[in-house]
């Protein structure tokens, strides 16, 4: 039976401050892994979906330990190729009120970065797989991490795998001379799910916004690019998009959006009055959105419902990935926002 998930892309230490403490304050960080693509897996896992993470780990005694690490969570890691000596890192200060959070990205020749078609075997990776994600960070990467991603989606297309993308546009990981515009186009016409929003539609996707100067981002304009998205990309079915109000560093408010081609969905508005942690928020969100296409896939609107409250309960968790039950994302779907203690 098909029914695994592969997720693909760079895994990365994670070092972040303690106790909301600025860089230049900290004397320790507290060490995690992270990363777009296995906090998806991350998620999957903890709902009970199988889930296979592919990536290239060093081989040290870091990337082993990062591997091991993912065998916890009960992840796939059997597709996962070592060589190299050196993991990706980023260091997180997390903000507070009106001092706003800040990543200094410490990833370059890192061994994801030196990947090659041919490297890993895809025929073998989609074997038992119904579902491949991938975002926009990793052609961002390295040329050579796009090719291995070409290679990974040409051949999900040819075996019918459903595909699904969050463009996740970082400026600071395009290099000089590798433009996202001429790169995630020919990418995301490979793509049947994604994660996105006006800006990255203008500005990553070829789509020239029309809308009237000081409009502001609404379900309506969310719609209209939306169709435009599918009109010039046919494989496309959904189009996914969120809207964080920052009140603070600490208070968002959150919201989803789903079309689906005919009709637009929306999830109820969370006001998230005390963050420990948005990092992965986006991660958590298509987990869920995943795990209801698998579970609920003539029901859009539960779908939505469903992801947003994985989403939102994520930003209580402190880490990248969402540490969270299927049964905690229902309760809160129910509309309890009290918190109790589960004695």
């Amino acid at each position: 039976m098909n029914n695994k998930v592969i997720t693909f892309g760079e895994v990365m230490l994670r070092l972040a401050t303690p106790e909301y403490k600025r860089f230049s304050q900290s004397n320790s960080f507290v060490a995690t892994f992270g990363g777009g693509e296995v906090n998806v897996s991350v998620s999957l896992a903890n709902f009970g979906i199988p889930t296979a993470y592919v990536t290239r780990l060093p081989n040290n005694d870091i990337g082993k330990s990062c591997k091991e690490k993912l065998n916890e969570f009960g992840i796939d890691t059997s597709h996962i190729v070592f060589g190299g000596e050196r993991l990706g890192i980023y260091y997180l200060e997390t903000g507070a009120v009106a001092r706003g959070s800040k990543v200094v990205y410490d990833r370059e020749n890192s061994v994801f970065t030196s990947l090659e078609k041919g490297m890993i075997n895809w025929d073998e990776v989609f074997k038992d797989a119904c579902w491949f994600h991938w975002t926009g960070i990793t052609p961002a990467i390295s040329p050579g991490a796009t090719r291995v991603l070409e290679e990974a989606l040409e051949k999900a297309n040819e075996k019918g795998i459903t595909v699904s993308c969050d463009v996740n546009y970082r400026s600071k990981l395009w290099k000089e001379g590798i433009k996202a515009e001429e790169v995630m186009p020919r990418l995301i016409a490979k793509t049947n799910v994604l994660i996105g929003n006006e800006f990255d539609a203008e500005k990553v996707l070829g789509i020239r916004n029309k809308l009237p100067v000081g409009v502001e981002y609404s379900k309506f304009t969310f719609e209209l690019i939306a169709k435009q998205l599918m009109q010039k990309y046919p494989r496309l079915e959904k189009v996914i998009t969120t809207r964080r109000g920052t009140i603070s560093a600490n208070h968002n408010s959150w919201v989803g959006i789903l079309f689906n081609g005919e009709k637009v969905f929306e999830s109820p508005t969370y006001q998230m009055t005390h963050i420990v942690d948005r990092v992965g928020g986006g991660d958590a969100l298509m987990a869920g959105l995943i795990y209801g296409f698998l579970n609920w896939p003539n029901n859009d609107q539960k779908t939505i419902c469903f992801a947003v409250a994985a989403s939102f309960l994520k930003h209580t968790i402190s880490g990248d990935g969402n540490d969270v039950c299927i049964e905690e994302v229902k309760q809160l779907v129910k509309g309890d926002l009290a918190g109790k203690i589960d004695w």
